[in-house]
């Protein structure tokens, strides 16, 4: 015999092997298909009375389960379209919601995205940059060596130096000894009125604790001077921070004033001689008493070094200039500040007072000079190419005479407020300018030690190593 899975579907009758096995569904009985229907419709009433009376029938034999058949395969197979519709419907709410989620994924992701590749951006850009400034930095480095050789030699050449200097130094000391045995009566009597000479020592408590700040000084000491109008006496300030009085002629050392922290920018005497005024880099304006020996008011209000001072011809009233672009009117009487100039854009390097008024005179680093009115704190400008280093009253108080850092010395008429005259005297920078008593002789101060003397009734300039004169 053939085997189940043996079938015969072709003329010549060759057999066919399959492996699927055929799966046939027995329909459902009507009575259990009406029994459902009412079930789900949740007709219980009604299906009570039909089990009651379906039982009553076929326990008489009236209805028997053949003649009650079985449920057409039309209905059973709407059923299960009808299943699988709302299986269907159901895993199509799924999908939805699903997408939705994915979707709302993908959004975030694309956002991170977005904000990775910014933040990669912005990496690789800080790497470019610090890469330059690696580059930058090992070209900086690479020139200290030879600084550090250079320094290296200048510290061996300087402790040579101060050998040597210590050397002349015992040298010098061993020689005065032997010239002091050898003195007679009347030197050593000049010697010890010289040594009479007092000394005034002034300092405030505070500045003790700011001299430790201040140890690193200028290698150049710029000395400062003005002449006392009632002695033969001038006054000289300078980078150690000290103030001295010489005698003149003969150059002896009268007085030396201690308290500034910093270098010393300018000085200027009273005009009644008892009293002077210091300014310094440590931003103080200082004035000090003669006949008491010492400070006896300091002046602060400038956030920066002070580079000039100036008394009034009345004595009340000292002007300062300083680098923080402005010029102060101080009242020696109420120790304040009574006005405050402001105007120049840069640096004021001089300020000076004209002779018995209340004009004052200021020169900048912005290639300015300018003439304030104190009261009213009002100003009218004059101008120069480079910048300007000092500014100065004639004795009359009609001229102006300005100088500035490219060696151009100009003549001004206050009148007018026109250049009546210009002198170019370069390449030297032109430190100081000042007029002569008469008015027709002009001093200019170069560096490196030169001068320079305009006549006003000449036209010729003569140039030497040390010294120009022109006309």
């Amino acid at each position: 015999s053939l085997p189940d899975d043996v079938r015969f579907g072709t003329p010549a009758s060759q057999p066919i092997l399959t492996s699927e096995k055929v799966v046939s569904e027995v329909p459902q009985a009507m009575d259990d298909f009406f029994c459902n229907f009412l079930v789900r419709l949740g007709m219980s009433r009604t299906l009570d009375c039909f089990q009651t009376e379906w039982y009553e029938l076929t326990e008489r034999g009236v209805i028997s389960v053949d003649d009650a058949g079985l449920v057409p395969p039309v209905y059973t197979l709407n059923q299960k379209l009808e299943s699988e519709n709302l299986r269907l419907k159901k895993d199509i709410e799924n999908y939805k919601q699903s997408v939705t989620k994915t979707e709302q994924a993908l959004i975030k992701m694309q956002k991170e995205r977005d904000f990775h590749r910014m933040h990669h951006k912005r990496v690789v850009q800080e790497k470019d940059r610090l890469i330059s400034d690696m580059k930058r930095l090992k070209a900086h480095y690479a020139s200290y060596e030879p600084m550090l050789k250079e320094l290296s030699e200048r510290y061996q050449n300087t402790l040579t130096l101060k050998m040597l200097t210590s050397l002349e130094r015992d040298k010098a000391v061993g020689q005065v000894k032997l010239k002091k045995e050898f003195e007679g009566p009347t030197q050593k009597a000049l010697r010890e009125a010289r040594q009479q000479k007092f000394q005034v020592v002034a300092s405030s408590p505070s500045d003790a604790a700011k001299e430790a700040e201040k140890k690193m000084g200028k290698k150049d000491v710029k000395v400062h001077k003005a002449l006392c109008s009632c002695s033969d006496i001038v006054l000289t300030g300078g980078d150690d921070r000290l103030w001295k009085t010489w005698a003149f002629p003969d150059g002896n050392i009268l007085l030396t004033g201690e308290g500034h922290t910093d270098w010393l920018s300018g000085c200027c005497f009273r005009p009644s001689g008892t009293q002077l005024v210091t300014s310094s880099g440590d931003t103080t304006v200082r004035i000090w008493d003669l006949s008491r020996r010492g400070c006896i008011l300091t002046l602060r209000g400038h956030s920066r070094a002070v580079h000039d001072c100036s008394w009034h011809t009345c004595g009340e009233f000292v002007a300062s200039a300083s680098m923080d672009g402005t010029s102060k009117i101080w009242d020696v009487n109420s120790e304040k500040c009574r006005y405050t100039l402001r105007g120049h854009k840069e640096a004021v390097n001089s300020i000076e007072f004209l002779p018995f008024s209340s004009t004052a005179l200021t020169s900048s680093a912005d290639k300015t000079v300018s003439l304030w009115d104190a009261r009213t704190v009002s100003s009218l400008c004059l101008g120069h190419v480079h910048s300007c280093n000092h500014a100065t009253f004639n004795k009359k108080g009609d001229t102006i005479a300005s100088c500035d850092s490219s060696g151009v010395m100009k003549i001004w008429d206050v009148r007018k407020l026109i250049p009546i005259l210009s002198i170019d005297a370069g390449p030297h920078s032109a430190n100081q300018v000042s007029f002569h008593r008469s008015g027709r002789v002009f001093k200019q101060l170069f560096l490196p030690k030169t001068w320079f003397i305009l006549k006003s009734n000449l036209s010729l300039v003569l140039k030497t190593d040390n010294m120009c004169e022109a006309a």
